[in-house]
C-alpha cells in the first residue's frame, strides 16, 4: 500500500479538525467548561490542522510540514500528561488560577462574585471511572503523532 503525503495531510487535517469539533461539542453542546490547560491543548490541534491543510498545497516541503504537525501532536500528548498530573494532584499547575494571596478589597470581591466561576484544572469537567478527557488525549495525541511521523517516513522511503 502506497502512502502519499496527500493522504497523510488529509488525515492530519481531518482528524485534528474532528478533535476540535469534539471539544467544541463537549463545551457548547454538553456544557463542559474547559479549564486553561484544556484550552492550551487545543492549540496544537489547530496548528497541526493548518499544517495539514498547508501540506496539501506544498509539494516539496509537504513532508516537513507534516513532520512538524506530528511533533506538535507529540507535544500535545506531553501537555495532556501534565494535565493528568494536575487532575490527579501529583503536582500543581502554574497555568491555572489558584487562590490569591494577600488582602482583597471589598470592591474586588464584589466584582469576582459577579463573574462566573472559572473552571479549575484540577477538577475534571467530565470523568468516567477516573478516565477524563485529558487522560483520553494522552494516547490519542501521542499515538497519532507517532503515526504521522511513521507515515511520513514510510512515504519518503517508497518515493
Amino acid at each position: 500500500m502506497n502512502i502519499t503525503t496527500r493522504s497523510i495531510a488529509l488525515s492530519v487535517a481531518a482528524t485534528c479538525l474532528a478533535a476540535l469539533a469534539f471539544a467544541l461539542v463537549a463545551q457548547y453542546g454538553f456544557g463542559l467548561r474547559p479549564c486553561n490547560l484544556c484550552l492550551i491543548q487545543r492549540v496544537p490541534f489547530v496548528l497541526a490542522a493548518l499544517l495539514g491543510l498547508a501540506a496539501l498545497k506544498a509539494d516539496p516541503p509537504a513532508s516537513l510540514l507534516l513532520r512538524i504537525a506530528g511533533l506538535l501532536l507529540l507535544i500535545n500528548g506531553g501537555i495532556a500528561i501534565y494535565h493528568v498530573g494536575v487532575e490527579q494532584h501529583w503536582w500543581a499547575s502554574a497555568v491555572c488560577s489558584g487562590a490569591q494571596g494577600g488582602d482583597i478589597a471589598v470592591a474586588d470581591l464584589m466584582a469576582e462574585m459577579s463573574r462566573p466561576a472559572e473552571a479549575q484544572c484540577d477538577t475534571p469537567a467530565w470523568s468516567f471511572h477516573g478516565i477524563t478527557m485529558a487522560v483520553l488525549n494522552v494516547p490519542f495525541s501521542a499515538l497519532f503523532g507517532l503515526g504521522v511521523l511513521w507515515a511520513v517516513k514510510r512515504s519518503e522511503a517508497s518515493s
